[in-house]
């Protein structure tokens, strides 16, 4: 099993979401959050606020932990062929813009960021990531925890 611990923004203005398209293997695009792995010796608050910067240019300060989520994808379901389960810990952060312009990652996965309205997510191919992070925005759980979301359909992993 492989093992992964991220950093999640959710970053909510004016009734919209800044999301980021993802595009996989096969040119497979599906919109998440942005964030991404937390590096080696990396606390994830600090890792939240790069991988917001090099994906869509924009600064980004922490505002507040929303919570943190683990969830096992099944080898057969990776973007990855051939690849054996992965365990990814997901952190959530409540983050606010301050800064920067827009614009896709240079020589990275994120082909673009758009600020998305609320109402238009459902109708969206996203990771579940988009829906767990809205969740705990959403409902400021005291545990931080929000129950699993239901992978098919618009959903992935």
């Amino acid at each position: 099993m492989d093992r992964r611990l991220a950093a999640y923004a959710v970053c909510i203005e004016s009734g919209r979401v800044l999301l980021a398209l993802s595009v996989g293997p096969g040119s497979e695009r599906t919109w998440t959050l942005p964030g991404g792995r937390v590096e080696h010796a990396e606390d994830p608050y600090d890792a939240v606020v790069r991988e917001v910067a090099e994906e869509t240019g924009l600064q980004a300060v922490v505002e507040r932990l929303l919570g943190v989520d683990s969830r096992v994808v099944p080898a057969g379901e990776r973007r990855l062929p051939g690849a054996p389960e992965l365990q990814n810990v997901g952190v959530f952060y409540r983050v606010r813009v301050v800064g920067g312009a827009l614009r896709p990652e240079p020589n990275g996965d994120t082909a673009e960021s758009v600020w998305t309205p609320l109402p238009e997510v459902a109708r969206l191919r996203r990771s579940s990531l988009v829906d767990i992070g809205l969740a705990l925005a959403r409902t400021l759980p005291p545990s931080g925890h929000v129950a699993p979301v239901p992978v098919g359909g618009l959903v992935q992993h």
